[in-house]
């Protein structure tokens, strides 16, 4: 087992290469104009050509209207679409695209192991779950969320991909893992020197970290004969 690593928020072609050298699966770019990471579509495009095979790119959308995920689609061309605000599972499907659902977790209605649970069965559709902090704005607030209110999602044998968002950095990233096991994390200002400006030293720190806990991981794990 493997934990995937997406850096979100890519605003210049030197981060994408710092982030693919680094190992990085997938990188985001955020479309929601209140982010200071926006990208526009046209720059977006741009940045898209340096992404080479084999690695995802993800569109950010945070309750958009569908004229604008589509002109992300026509002229950007995203392997996934992740939705950060309040869509409807009609919202997320109507594209016929692969998607993932951010939840925010301990928002009013999402405060509770079980009603978090309840919330996501709802989105059996999605590639994968993603799990975020609560706050004021949408992401990237470097915050990070009460992962026992994981508890049901991670007993849940239907659920979806978990992917673990909030507050990660290079520090705290290795013992989440270990102890939640998600399919991915989704790293933002965890690297930055500033909103959308990465630090390829801190990527690679936090892919060294990741790669630690994978190993950590795997020699704890039983063995085929045990």
């Amino acid at each position: 087992m493997r934990t995937r690593v997406k850096i979100c928020g890519l605003t210049r072609e030197a981060d994408i290469a710092s982030a693919v050298q680094a190992g990085a699966d997938a990188i985001g770019f955020v479309f929601y104009p209140g982010s200071k990471r926006y990208v526009a579509p046209a720059q977006a495009a741009a940045l898209r050509r340096a992404v080479p095979a084999f690695v995802d790119t993800v569109a950010l959308f945070v309750n958009p209207d569908p004229s604008e995920v589509q002109v992300v689609l026509d002229h950007v061309g995203p392997d996934l679409l992740q939705f950060h605000g309040d869509e409807s599972v009609q919202d997320c499907t109507r594209y016929g695209v692969r998607f993932l659902r951010a939840f925010r977790a301990g928002a009013p209605g999402l405060d509770t192991p079980d009603d978090l649970a309840t919330v996501c069965r709802a989105y059996e559709a999605a590639a994968g779950w993603l799990f975020d902090s609560y706050s004021a704005g949408y992401g990237g607030s470097g915050q990070a969320f009460d992962h026992r209110l994981l508890a049901a999602v991670r007993a849940d044998v239907s659920a979806r991909p978990i992917i673990l968002s909030g507050g990660l950095n290079a520090d705290n990233i290795g013992p989440l893992i270990q102890a939640l096991r998600p399919w991915a994390v989704d790293v933002s200002s965890g690297v930055e020197t500033a909103p959308g400006l990465k630090s390829a030293d801190k990527i690679r720190a936090l892919m060294d970290a990741v790669r630690h806990a994978d190993d950590g991981r795997s020699s704890l794990a039983p063995s085929a004969e045990e």
